[in-house]
């Protein structure tokens, strides 16, 4: 679930998150798509290799990738956007 996921990496929530499909909009703005297509297969529990190979991303591009995603979600202007 993509909740789920995303509180994972918000270091501090002060509100429930909003619904899954309003979410996966207001990420779709904010994120790139190599971004959400990776905390998309976090959020199912998808292997990230098939992914990664697909877009042509190395691990280092990923740790990249990824810590860009958690620095993201922690911003207060998106925490805002996605708490009731």
């Amino acid at each position: 679930m993509l909740k789920v996921e995303i509180e994972k990496y918000i270091k501090k929530l002060n509100s429930p998150l909003k619904k899954e499909d309003e979410l996966k909009e207001i990420l779709k703005r904010r994120l790139t798509k190599k971004e959400l297509k990776i905390l998309l297969a976090w959020a199912d529990n998808q292997d990230l290799t098939p992914l990664l190979e697909k877009l042509n991303i190395d691990s280092n591009r990923y740790d990249s990738i990824r810590e860009n995603i958690i620095k993201k979600l922690n911003q207060e202007k998106l925490k805002q956007e996605i708490t009731i």
